[in-house]
Protein backbone atom coordinates (compact mmCIF):
# COMPACT_ATOMS: atom_id res chain seq x y z
CA UNK A 1 0.00 0.00 0.00
CA UNK A 2 1.12 3.52 -0.74
CA UNK A 3 -0.81 5.70 1.66
CA UNK A 4 -0.25 9.41 1.62
CA UNK A 5 -1.95 12.73 2.31
CA UNK A 6 -2.92 15.27 -0.31
CA UNK A 7 -3.68 18.92 0.21
CA UNK A 8 -7.27 19.69 -0.80
CA UNK A 9 -7.21 21.32 -4.24
CA UNK A 10 -9.70 21.84 -7.07
CA UNK A 11 -8.31 18.60 -8.52
CA UNK A 12 -9.35 16.40 -5.57
CA UNK A 13 -12.16 18.43 -3.97
CA UNK A 14 -14.93 16.18 -5.31
CA UNK A 15 -13.08 13.08 -4.05
CA UNK A 16 -12.84 14.65 -0.59
CA UNK A 17 -16.52 15.62 -0.60
CA UNK A 18 -17.39 12.04 -1.61
CA UNK A 19 -15.97 10.52 1.61
CA UNK A 20 -18.94 8.99 3.42
CA UNK A 21 -18.69 7.48 6.89
CA UNK A 22 -21.04 4.81 8.24
CA UNK A 23 -24.56 6.07 9.04
CA UNK A 24 -24.17 5.10 12.71
CA UNK A 25 -21.13 7.41 12.98
CA UNK A 26 -22.76 10.56 11.64
CA UNK A 27 -23.59 11.84 15.13
CA UNK A 28 -19.89 11.75 16.07
CA UNK A 29 -18.18 13.63 13.23
CA UNK A 30 -19.15 16.42 10.85
CA UNK A 31 -19.24 15.74 7.10
CA UNK A 32 -16.24 16.76 5.00
CA UNK A 33 -18.12 19.74 3.50
CA UNK A 34 -18.71 21.17 6.97
CA UNK A 35 -15.03 20.73 7.86
CA UNK A 36 -13.87 22.46 4.69
CA UNK A 37 -16.24 25.36 5.38
CA UNK A 38 -14.81 25.67 8.89
CA UNK A 39 -11.27 25.60 7.50
CA UNK A 40 -12.16 28.39 5.11
CA UNK A 41 -13.39 30.77 7.84
CA UNK A 42 -10.40 30.24 10.16
CA UNK A 43 -7.25 32.35 9.99
CA UNK A 44 -4.75 30.99 7.44
CA UNK A 45 -2.63 28.15 8.80
CA UNK A 46 -4.93 27.13 11.66
CA UNK A 47 -6.80 24.36 9.82
CA UNK A 48 -4.86 21.64 8.00
CA UNK A 49 -7.34 19.65 5.85
CA UNK A 50 -6.02 16.65 3.90
CA UNK A 51 -7.35 13.84 1.75
CA UNK A 52 -6.12 10.38 2.73
CA UNK A 53 -5.23 8.38 -0.38
CA UNK A 54 -4.27 4.70 -0.63
CA UNK A 55 -3.09 3.24 -3.93
CA UNK A 56 -4.70 6.15 -5.77
CA UNK A 57 -8.08 5.74 -4.00
CA UNK A 58 -9.48 8.42 -1.69
CA UNK A 59 -10.13 6.55 1.57
CA UNK A 60 -10.59 9.30 4.12
CA UNK A 61 -10.30 12.89 5.17
CA UNK A 62 -8.59 14.48 8.13
CA UNK A 63 -8.36 17.99 9.41
CA UNK A 64 -5.85 19.04 12.02
CA UNK A 65 -5.81 22.25 14.01
CA UNK A 66 -2.43 23.88 14.43
CA UNK A 67 -1.54 26.18 17.31
CA UNK A 68 -5.04 27.40 18.14
CA UNK A 69 -5.86 29.61 21.09
CA UNK A 70 -7.71 26.88 23.03
CA UNK A 71 -9.56 29.06 25.56
CA UNK A 72 -9.70 32.21 23.43
CA UNK A 73 -7.69 34.24 25.92
CA UNK A 74 -4.13 33.56 24.70
CA UNK A 75 -3.24 31.45 27.74
CA UNK A 76 -3.04 28.03 26.06
CA UNK A 77 -2.22 27.07 22.48
CA UNK A 78 -2.82 23.53 21.24
CA UNK A 79 -2.56 21.44 18.11
CA UNK A 80 -4.35 18.22 17.28
CA UNK A 81 -6.73 16.18 15.19
CA UNK A 82 -9.91 18.11 14.55
CA UNK A 83 -11.75 15.73 12.22
CA UNK A 84 -11.26 12.19 10.99
CA UNK A 85 -13.60 10.71 8.39
CA UNK A 86 -12.69 7.27 7.07
CA UNK A 87 -14.91 6.01 4.24
CA UNK A 88 -17.37 3.37 5.45
CA UNK A 89 -15.97 0.61 3.22
CA UNK A 90 -12.36 1.47 4.11
CA UNK A 91 -12.60 1.25 7.89
CA UNK A 92 -10.55 -1.33 9.79
CA UNK A 93 -7.63 -1.18 7.35
CA UNK A 94 -5.25 1.07 9.28
CA UNK A 95 -6.20 4.35 7.62
CA UNK A 96 -7.23 5.94 10.93
CA UNK A 97 -3.93 5.05 12.58
CA UNK A 98 -2.11 6.38 9.51
CA UNK A 99 -4.04 9.66 9.83
CA UNK A 100 -3.17 10.05 13.53
CA UNK A 101 0.50 9.27 12.81
CA UNK A 102 0.52 11.83 9.97
CA UNK A 103 -0.93 14.55 12.19
CA UNK A 104 1.56 13.65 14.94
CA UNK A 105 4.38 13.96 12.43
CA UNK A 106 3.18 17.39 11.26
CA UNK A 107 2.77 18.68 14.81
CA UNK A 108 6.20 17.29 15.74
CA UNK A 109 7.74 18.90 12.66
CA UNK A 110 6.37 22.23 13.90
CA UNK A 111 7.87 21.69 17.36
CA UNK A 112 4.73 20.47 19.15
CA UNK A 113 4.91 17.97 21.98
CA UNK A 114 1.24 16.99 22.32
CA UNK A 115 -1.54 15.95 19.97
CA UNK A 116 -5.06 16.72 21.19
CA UNK A 117 -8.33 15.24 20.02
CA UNK A 118 -11.95 15.31 21.15
CA UNK A 119 -14.45 12.48 20.91
CA UNK A 120 -18.07 11.77 21.71
CA UNK A 121 -18.19 9.69 24.88
CA UNK A 122 -20.09 6.44 24.98
CA UNK A 123 -20.04 3.01 23.38
CA UNK A 124 -20.98 4.26 19.90
CA UNK A 125 -18.18 6.84 19.72
CA UNK A 126 -14.51 6.53 18.73
CA UNK A 127 -13.14 6.49 22.30
CA UNK A 128 -11.82 2.90 22.13
CA UNK A 129 -9.94 3.72 18.90
CA UNK A 130 -8.22 6.73 20.42
CA UNK A 131 -7.40 4.94 23.68
CA UNK A 132 -5.79 2.08 21.71
CA UNK A 133 -3.54 4.63 20.03
CA UNK A 134 -2.38 5.96 23.40
CA UNK A 135 -4.57 9.02 23.89
CA UNK A 136 -5.59 9.67 27.47
CA UNK A 137 -8.47 11.85 28.67
CA UNK A 138 -7.06 14.95 30.33
CA UNK A 139 -10.14 15.65 32.46
CA UNK A 140 -11.50 18.38 30.18
CA UNK A 141 -14.50 18.49 27.90
CA UNK A 142 -15.11 20.66 24.85
CA UNK A 143 -18.62 21.06 23.53
CA UNK A 144 -19.71 17.96 25.47
CA UNK A 145 -16.88 15.89 24.03
CA UNK A 146 -14.01 14.27 25.91
CA UNK A 147 -10.61 15.90 25.37
CA UNK A 148 -7.75 13.45 24.93
CA UNK A 149 -4.03 14.06 24.64
CA UNK A 150 -1.20 12.02 23.20
CA UNK A 151 2.34 12.87 24.24
CA UNK A 152 4.60 12.95 21.19
CA UNK A 153 8.09 11.42 21.17
CA UNK A 154 11.28 13.44 21.06
CA UNK A 155 11.89 12.82 17.36
CA UNK A 156 9.53 14.64 14.97
CA UNK A 157 6.67 12.36 14.01
CA UNK A 158 7.33 9.71 16.63
CA UNK A 159 4.28 8.84 18.68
Amino acid sequence: MTRHLEEITPHNLEAALGIEIRPDQRHAVEPVAHSLAEAYVRPPGVAWPRLIVDDGRPVGFLMAFLDIDWYGDGSVHRSGLWRLNIAADEQGRGHGRFAVDAVAAEIGRRGGRELHVTWHPGPDGPEAFYLRLGFRPNGETSGGQTVGVLELGQAPGSV
